[in-house]
């Protein structure tokens, strides 16, 4: 049924029904063409999202998140970036690795999982959006995102484990989303990083972007580094690899730079402190939820396994803090709405929480050099 494109097909299912499974796109060459002409119309994302929660009609209803204000009076002459970090689980991940305890298999059913993920984008609207652990880019992300008028990037980690997973959808990777309306992409990086003089399976996309608005540069860069215990100096040069990549980029912070990243690292690893001392001025945005801006999230991750409960902070938006002002940022989920079985659940799709900052350009950003 996935061919019916014609006038018959509600325009309702529309959207998702061309989000062809990887499985059917082999068969369905003819679609192929149509679905190419069909990635062209613009969607509406108020009908996309009308297609996904009917879709979600079973489940419980999304969790309510407020944005904090952080505004220290600081007036902006232009419309805040809102930039949204989140590894967002990858499909194969989820269903044959990574072991989630509590979480029953019919949760994390694609389809559904699917289109709690698109929710989230869509209820948050982001002018940029960072993805880590994506496995479903070319079937589902970049047709969607890409009709939503997004500008896409991909780039999969070289051995991706997602492929030792039986009925995989192929490798999963880092992802990065910009709205064409608002920037213009100056130039695009994918940066395979290398630790001890080593190329290593992850993967940095960074790209510098022209603002239409203010036409001011800026670089935004998505991570996501080697995970568990026992890596952290690998997870350090990894770190170390793609800040000497930033700061070429960015001409040593001549153009403000935000980098969006699931860090498998807490807050008291050596990379963490790589970040925060760079050359590069870096602040990290979520700090400023705490009372003394000076702490980050109790987690930003929360799941069962077999092992017991993990709940860690691992999750960062970086930004060049003499460059750029954070307007607000998302308050997290409670632990209370969590819930006891953690994530991810029937309410949430990922194991990891969604971070979005609203950013604006500083004004003078020389004088805080």
């Amino acid at each position: 049924p996935a061919c019916s494109m014609g006038n018959s097909t509600s325009r309702l299912y529309s959207a998702l029904a061309k989000t062809l499974s990887s499985s059917a796109v082999s068969q369905h060459q003819d679609c192929l063409e149509q679905l190419d002409s069909a990635r062209l119309d613009p969607i509406d994302p108020k009908d996309l999202l009308e297609e996904c929660q009917i879709v979600l009609q079973k489940r419980p209803p999304r969790f309510q998140r407020d944005f904090v204000d952080l505004k220290k009076n600081a007036a902006s002459n232009h419309r805040p970036i809102r930039v949204m970090q989140w590894n967002i689980l990858a499909q194969a991940l989820g269903e044959g690795k990574d072991n989630f305890v509590q979480c029953p298999m019919e949760a994390l059913k694609w389809e559904e999982r699917k289109c709690l993920i698109l929710e989230e984008i869509l209820a948050y609207k982001p002018d940029i959006l960072c993805l880590q652990e994506v496995d479903h880019y070319f079937d589902t992300f970049e047709p969607l995102l890409s009709r939503l008028g997004y500008q896409c990037t991909f780039f999969p980690k070289p051995w991706s484990p997602c492929l030792d997973v039986e009925q995989n959808n192929g490798p999963d990777g880092c992802a990065l989303f910009f709205l064409k309306e608002r920037f213009e992409l100056i130039n695009s990086a994918n940066i395979r990083l290398t630790a001890m003089k080593l190329k290593t399976n992850q993967v940095a996309i960074a790209q510098t972007l022209k603002c239409h608005e203010t036409g001011r540069l800026f670089c935004i860069a998505v991570t996501h580094l080697k995970a568990r215990t026992g890596w952290e100096r690998f997870r350090s040069a990894q770190g170390c690899d793609l800040l000497q990549n930033l700061k070429s980029i960015t001409e040593g912070a001549k153009i403000p730079l935000i980098i969006c990243g699931d860090f498998n690292a807490e807050p008291t690893e050596e990379v963490y402190r790589e970040f925060s001392n760079s050359s590069l001025n870096l602040n990290s945005a979520y700090k400023l939820l705490s009372p003394d801006g000076q702490s980050e999230p109790p987690y930003t991750t929360w799941k069962i396994r077999p092992s017991g409960e993990c709940r860690h902070t691992l999750d960062y938006i970086w930004y060049s803090q003499h460059a750029l002002n954070v307007n607000s940022a998302l308050g997290l989920l409670t632990e209370e709405q969590i819930g006891p079985n953690r994530l991810p659940s029937f309410n949430y799709p990922s194991d990891h929480l969604s971070l979005v900052c609203d950013f604006s350009f500083n004004p003078d950003p020389d004088r805080l050099l």
